[in-house]
């Protein structure tokens, strides 16, 4: 059993348990093919949260920082990570984006490029989707919801919710332009997801 799997089996109940993790939504998660899961950014728990609620391995770009020292490097190589670097065009983290993708593996990125402060959905980079577009992935939305703790107070509650593969055309360029409308499309669906998880708290507070 590698490391993967036993976190697999191991941090769903306990996330269950500790985070009373809800998911919602994994059987939009295609079962084969290459993925790409879009989702909004909270905190350093959503790429662990994201990947126990995936229904396939998912792999992420995390910021090369996070590698450092080397054994914790190595660690979340293991659990799925390869290193980015920020703020500059990483040409070898696209090229190891490409090779998951191509080899019809699960990628997932935050549009949003960094944490949000504030727990508002921010701009979606459209660059974030190249790599999806490129390899002619399905794009799946994704909304998570509580991982920011010190914006809830009393004991956590944490949400993710799947949305379906985004539409698109999958000829398109990777130009600004198409980027940048893929990207406010992506936005819009992870709006609607969010509203889900609002009118679901109002049913039960009701």
């Amino acid at each position: 059993m590698t490391l993967y799997d036993f976190c697999y089996l191991t941090w769903p109940p306990l996330f269950k348990l500790f985070l009373r993790l809800e998911i919602y939504g994994r059987e939009n998660i295609p079962e084969e093919g290459p993925v790409v899961i879009a989702s909004n950014h909270l905190s350093l728990l959503d790429p662990p949260v994201l990947g126990a609620s995936a229904t396939r391995k998912v792999h992420f770009m995390a910021k090369s920082e996070l590698f450092k020292p080397a054994w914790f490097g190595a660690l979340i190589r293991k659990l799925g990570a390869f290193p980015v670097k920020r703020g500059e065009m990483d040409r070898e983290a696209i090229k190891t984006g490409l090779t998951l993708l191509k080899e019809n593996k699960v990628l997932a990125v935050f549009p949003e490029g960094t944490r949000s402060k504030t727990g508002e959905l921010g701009r979606a980079g459209g660059g974030a989707f190249m790599m999806g577009i490129k390899r002619k992935a399905q794009i799946v939305p994704a909304y998570i919801y509580g991982t920011d703790f010190s914006r809830h107070k009393g004991w956590p509650k944490v949400r993710v919710i799947f949305g379906k593969p985004m539409e698109y055309d999958p000829n398109m360029g990777t130009g600004r332009e198409s980027l940048d409308e893929l990207g406010a499309r992506w936005r819009e669906e992870v709006l609607i997801l969010r509203k889900a998880v609002a009118l679901e708290d109002e049913s039960h507070s009701s």
